[in-house]
């Protein structure tokens, strides 16, 4: 049986595997990019919650083991077996029934969030209702204010604002939800904006909507988050987050340019290697040198 000494001490580490937990916890949202939407500061607040409860275990094992080397070590020469506890139908509730709970705890928090995010359009998919009461009516997703046509293929992100505005960067204005309506014309992509704390596949035929609400000017890089062909890692462009007189102001300097058709990038890649010789060199030269310095390394063995 433990004396109180021993209760008092496990009561101690209990303590500070709290404390250490949840100073990981809070730690762990600057392992994170900046959070540039409201999705993300619930995307980190799920992240946090995990990490303190993993350091919470880690800690509990470690530190039952401790204490078990330190207060149930045998004694020299003693080479008796230990109590069995196979059999022992407290055990087996507990690590079974603790396991349980906490995995559908932390599956609460991970629909909770889901569902806060407001991914949209997946119609083959149930989604858990969004009216959810896990979540102050203040925090509900606004309507969008926005909404953008996002067009993605081999090798090109276009972007279709309102009134037909078309282009190769995503301006998106501050503090308003804005609707992504996602497209893609060939293979299936990824759009991943690491700042948002949201990666969406986006696949040929179906029409998906995601619901972003930026809340921090700057910006960004979108990437394609799924190995679409040889080229796929430079499908990147800008996404800016700005005020809503910036990005009005935006729109129209945009509407009077006319939009490439071309990525540089791309096909600067495509382009054929440039040659390291002058023009006018003949590649049979090279054959016949190295053909005569195998010769005359043959003629010296």
């Amino acid at each position: 049986m433990l004396n109180l000494l021993e209760y008092c001490l496990l009561t101690v580490l209990i303590a500070v595997a709290i404390f250490i937990s949840h100073w990981l916890g809070q730690q762990a949202y600057n392992w994170m990019p900046p959070q540039a939407t409201a999705e993300a500061q619930r995307v980190d607040a799920l992240f946090s919650f995990l990490v303190s409860v993993g350091a919470f275990i880690l800690l509990g094992l470690v530190g039952m083991m401790l204490y078990s080397a330190l207060f149930f070590r045998a004694k020299p020469n003693d080479y008796s077996e230990g109590h069995p506890a196979r059999g022992s139908a407290k055990l087996e509730i507990l690590w079974t029934v603790a396991p349980t709970l906490l995995v559908l705890w932390i599956a609460a928090q991970n629909i909770n969030i889901y569902n806060q995010l407001n991914i949209l359009g997946l119609k083959q998919i149930v989604h858990l209702p969004l009216e959810s009461p896990a979540y102050a009516q203040s925090d509900k997703p606004k309507p969008a204010t926005e909404q953008i046509q996002v067009f993605v293929k081999q090798w090109d992100w276009t972007f279709r604002y309102p009134n037909n505005i078309t282009s190769h960067e995503l301006h998106l204005p501050v503090n308003e939800s804005t609707q992504l309506n996602l497209h893609a014309k060939d293979v299936i992509h990824g759009f991943f904006v690491p700042a948002f704390r949201l990666k969406q596949d986006i696949v040929p035929g179906r029409d998906i909507d995601l619901v972003i609400t930026p809340t921090r000017v700057g910006k960004y890089r979108l990437q394609d988050s799924q190995y679409s062909g040889t080229y796929f890692a430079l499908m990147e462009t800008n996404v800016y987050v700005e005020s809503r007189s910036t990005y009005n102001q935006w729109l129209a300097n945009v509407a009077q340019q006319p939009l490439e058709t071309t990525n540089s990038v791309i096909a600067e890649q495509m382009q054929p290697p440039k040659t390291l010789f002058k023009t006018g060199w003949n590649p049979s030269l090279l054959t016949e040198s190295v053909a005569k310095s195998s010769s005359s390394q043959e003629d010296e063995s």
